[in-house]
């Protein structure tokens, strides 16, 4: 079938085609959804169970090993992770790489039942076992609500109200508060008055947890009607309970609970999580964006419902952004279409430069039409404009026009041997569809292996795949339908305009003059040729030891953390001092808008590589913006050194904002094996040597140091006469320090717990806890506990047990120093050899974490479909050229791309990291791109019955044009990206890379198909007169 003639034929069908893609393209645009970064799912569920009074030993052995061990059995599993702390376990399960999504649901219920089908088999005193599986949540907006001088409950209710109003807003999916205190009903009973009025603690206990139970009193049938019986009595205010009778002593007046008891609502102390925003005691509203919104739109939305609400605002009352993700995006993807607009205008400037104007507009408006129809396409398959969705359109670019330039070029040398437009561009047509096919899909099999990673990494750059697999083949398209008929329209074939264009004749120009002669001298001295490109391919790869190697760089988000870590076993209100005194500290920097500090464990997670830290009361951070991002490299530095001077004692860890999936610490090396005190010992060998680098910092294992335990040494005998037993000691010391619950309090719908504790004026200090006073039934009277126990001692324990696949494991991490210029992977190489040779007992076994094992896991993921892919590159290529000699021709010249690849990251100071690798393998199907056009054409010149040498010759120098503008177009789309810190490794990669591959497939292809046919050398006289 003739296609370049039917769409010039019918001019109707081909302007519909046209506006098919220029409006449905635009419209498609404004619906496709907008995104910072791409979704990757979080494929983490935490099972939390609370254990009262247990030992981190005894949780780990009665309740963290058989949830682990249940787990462990499910097909699904990748890995379990376990935290056994002093009455917790937590136990975290990360699903294999292969699941998406859309499965995880049905995961998480298969691992609730197998948890709830356990739930008779634990000791009693553990707590029911919650499954958390929405721990991967993002909440993209994050406020910070403050107002000095109001009282908990009033900002409580303020945040309620504005949590109700928002989750009515489109595209809003969940509204989480953090930092909510929870309120408790405390009776603080004063001992001495009971021991005066003769009532037992126990009596006490049981009047309080019945007397408010809703339980059943039954109907009665009163005639034809059958009435509810619900007898009065349950507490509707605090007064009720405070007139609770508890007793009646002998002379018979009635004892009330407010005899003996002070009854109180108050906010449970300690707390377990502060907010502070600027200094400013506060609450975190998160907000989280339902699946496939514009964010923007829905960021918009909410601004404009929050706007509306002011009204309500209470004087006094702030709030104030902390994160709102949909202006990020904003800014981003505006950034981005900038970046692609101007890749786009540099392309058609080059290809007004080099084609002529008539040629430049054509392929340019071809350009954007393929864009444009790319956008349609997105936009049904639910692609979001995001980082890389965008990236892989500024990649394709300089390939889109490639099919376009080399079907103008060839109507255009048509047209100059005086045929008709329809025969030049049906011809053309025809000469170059399959090529350009097999070329295209090359291009885009390149890419295949990163779109097909299964893990977390493939998830998060495969919308790039995805992306060129659309462009580029609705660039070839395109090529083959629209750009003959542009090409129609906008050429002429009268005799006047053909002799304009002999006057130019493309090959004469001093370019082509100076290639010629280079060609001829490269194929004379073809194996001295090879050998120096050999030797190049040689230096180069010993010169890549010398290049930075990375995973993925930090975001350019202007803000970065903080985190500290105060002593473990540091009690939360000590740990909020030091939060208050380092805010006030720097808050004073101008450079800083805003600091977010939390204590007691992470905030919410505002962006999906944040790893919010779990309950540790030691624990607390700042999240700090900085009013531009080149402030802060500076600013970190001053906090740096303000940090370890003022704060010595103080663990500190500053970290910027990551990109692609997160690593935690960057060097982490893990060690496994039965006994805790070995770990300890191998995990000071290592810090030792993490130390001895002094590349290092942030040096510290996930079991922290052992912490102090008092433990009174129980008398049983005694005991047993007093008719005590350990549970009413445990009880009475529970009271006297922290409370204990006796029962609940109902108020609408809060159901609070009443605690029991005593008097501040009877509460004993630990100096004193031997005058505690403990109630005998034996005697019916008071004793102290020193009758009870024979001492008390101070024992040492490990505060946290972390298991690793059912086996303790201690990690040991470390981060390369934030202020140097060194990568994760340059430090890693140093320490790596002498951490290995740490000699391990029988039992205990080592494990390299952190950058190295993601990076690892993400490039074997890649290459185990490499092979596949590069072999599908190679059979194609076979096809296309009916023989094996033409594939490799052009295959030999892939390694040699590493030769420009080197020395470019090398001059650019750029790190080779994973987008760098996807570069590279993007690079391989260019070159191949490249060959395939060349060796096409020397077929088409020896099918005219060109004499073999002279055909090679003829065919480099036609395509001296079309190669070299698309390597140019490639190369200059690329400049925005090298501004870019997300996408500069690939930019250099692929500029650098394709730079040099363009001198490869004008000298090395020729060369080498010279060789491998073992064609003679002629003079370039001979045939070039």
């Amino acid at each position: 079938m003739n296609i370049a003639g039917y769409f010039i034929e019918r001019k109707v069908s081909s302007w519909l085609v046209t506006l098919i893609l220029l409006i449905g393209g635009a419209l498609a645009f404004t619906k496709l959804g907008q995104l910072e970064d791409p979704e990757f799912t979080i494929k983490d569920a935490l099972v939390i169970t609370q254990y009262p009074g247990a030992s981190p030993e005894q949780v780990e052995e009665e309740v963290t090993y058989p949830i682990e061990l249940e787990l462990q059995n499910l097909p699904y599993v990748d890995e379990i992770k376990s935290t056994s702390k002093g009455g917790y376990s937590k136990v975290q399960i990360t699903i294999k790489d292969t699941y998406r999504a859309e499965q995880l649901k049905q995961i998480w219920d298969e691992v609730r039942k197998k948890i709830r089908d356990m739930q008779g088999s634990f000791p009693s005193g553990v707590s029911t076992p919650v499954v958390v599986d929405d721990f991967g949540d993002v909440y993209g907006i994050m406020l910070a609500v403050h107002g000095e001088g109001y009282p908990y409950k009033d900002l409580e209710n303020y945040v309620d109200y504005v949590k109700r109003e928002l989750v009515l807003v489109d595209g809003v999916a969940k509204v989480e508060v953090a930092a909510e205190q929870a309120e408790q009903v405390t009776i603080e009973i004063s001992r001495s008055k009971l021991a005066t009025m003769g009532v037992s603690p126990s009596q006490l206990q049981s009047l309080l947890a019945n007397q408010n139970v809703v339980s059943n009193a039954g109907k009665v049938q009163v005639g034809t009607d059958y009435i509810r019986i619900s007898p009065t009595g349950e507490f509707n205010d605090i007064s009720e309970l405070e007139n609770l009778i508890v007793g009646s002593p002998g002379e018979g007046n009635l004892i009330r609970l407010s005899d003996v008891a002070t009854v109180k609502r108050e906010y449970k102390d300690p707390q377990t999580h502060m907010v502070n925003f600027n200094g400013a005691s506060s609450l975190l509203l998160g907000i989280s964006f339902s699946n496939n919104v514009n964010v923007v739109d829905v960021g918009k939305h909410i601004e404009a419902r929050l706007h509306e609400l002011e009204y309500q605002q209470p004087v006094g009352i702030s709030m104030d952004t902390v994160y709102f993700q949909s202006k990020e995006v904003e800014k981003s993807v505006t950034n981005f279409l900038s970046n692609l607009a101007a890749a786009v205008g540099i392309v058609i400037l080059v290809l007004l430069v080099f084609m002529g104007v008539r040629s430049g507009i054509l392929i340019g408006l071809i350009l954007l039409l393929t864009i444009l129809g790319t956008f349609i396409v997105m936009e049904y398959f639910s692609i979001n404009l995001q980082r890389i969705s965008l990236g892989g359109l500024i990649i394709a670019l300089g390939m889109l026009v490639d099919n376009a330039i080399v079907v103008t070029e060839g109507i255009l040398i048509g047209l100059h041997r005086g045929q008709s437009k329809f025969e030049a561009a049906s011809s053309v047509v025809k000469q170059t569809k399959w090529p350009l096919l097999g070329a295209t899909v090359i291009a885009v099999t390149a890419f295949a292996p990163i779109g097909l990673s299964p893990d977390s990494v493939g998830e998060f750059v495969g919308s790039l795949f995805y992306v060129l697999l659309i462009s580029l083949m609705l660039s070839w398209v395109t090529a083959i339908t629209l750009t003959p008929f542009f090409c129609d329209l906008f050429f002429k074939e009268n005799k006047e305009a053909m002799a304009a264009e002999e006057e130019q004749d493309p090959y004469k120009g001093f370019l082509f003059v100076g290639y010629k002669w280079l060609l001829d001298k490269a194929m004379h001295f073809r194996w001295l040729t090879v050998i120096s490109l050999v030797g190049a391919l040689f230096v180069s790869g010993w010169a890549f030891q010398f290049v930075k190697q990375a995973f993925f760089p930090p975001s350019t988000t202007p803000m970065f953390y903080l985190d500290i870590n105060m002593p473990e076993g540091t009690h939360i209100n000590a740990t909020y001092d030091k939060v208050n005194e380092i805010e006030a500290d720097l808050l004073g920097d101008e450079r800083i808008e805003f600091i977010t500090s939390t204590t007691g464990q992470g905030a919410l997670r505002f962006m999906l590589t944040y790893e919010a830290e779990q309950t540790d009361t030691s624990y607390a951070q700042f999240i700090v913006r900085a009013k531009t991002g080149d402030d802060i490299p500076p600013l970190m530095e001053d906090i740096y050194q303000r940090m370890s001077t003022k704060y010595p004692d103080i663990e500190f860890k500053l970290q910027r904002l990551q990109l692609g999936p997160s690593t935690g610490a960057k060097i982490e090396a893990r060690f496994s094996g039965p006994d805790p005190d070995v770990l300890r010992q191998l995990s000071a060998q290592v810090q030792d040597i993490y130390r001895a680098d002094g590349g290092l910092e942030n040096i510290k294992d996930d079991w922290r140091q052992p912490v102090k335990v008092l433990r009174p040494i129980f008398n049983d005998a005694q005991a047993r006469r007093l008719g005590i037993n350990k549970s009413d000691l445990d009880e009475v010391l529970l009271t006297n320090f922290t409370g204990s619950q006796i029962g609940t309090y109902r108020d609408g719908t809060d159901l609070l717990p009443i605690i029991q504790t005593v008097p501040e004026n009877e509460r004993v200090s630990i100096d004193l806890v031997r005058d505690l006073q403990i109630y005998s039934p034996t005697t019916g009277a008071y004793v102290s506990v020193s009758n009870l126990v024979d001492g008390f001692e101070t024992v040492w324990e490990d505060p946290i047990i972390e298991r690793r696949d059912r086996k303790r494991t201690i990690t040991v991490k470390a981060d390369p120093l934030i202020l140097g210029d060194e990568t994760a992977m340059a430090v890693f190489g140093r320490i790596r050899a002498e951490v290995e040779n740490i000699p391990l007992s029988p039992g205990y076994s080592m494990e390299w974490g952190g950058e190295y094992e993601s990076s690892t896991d993400a490039q074997a993921n890649i290459f185990t479909s490499l092979p596949m892919g590069y072999l599908f590159m190679f059979i194609i290529t076979i096809l296309l050229f009916n023989s094996v000699r033409v594939p490799l021709v052009i295959w030999f010249c892939v390694p040699l791309a590493l030769i420009g690849v080197s020395s470019g990251l090398l001059i650019m100071n750029a790190a080779f990291s994973f987008m760098a690798l996807l570069g590279f393998l993007s690079l391989s199907g260019m070159i191949v791109k490249n060959g395939i056009v060349l060796a096409d054409q020397i077929n088409y010149e020896l099918a005219q019955g060109t004499e073999t040498y002279e055909a090679i010759f003829k065919s480099a120098v036609s395509r001296v044009r079309p190669v070299c503008m698309a390597a140019i177009t490639t190369i200059l789309g690329m400049v925005p990206l090298l501004y870019d810190a997300f996408f500069e490794g690939m930019a250099v990669v692929i500029a650098f890379g394709l730079g040099f591959a363009t001198i490869l497939t004008l000298i090395a292809v020729p060369v080498f198909y010279v060789i491998l046919h073992r064609v003679k050398y002629r003079k370039m006289s001979d045939f070039n007169g």
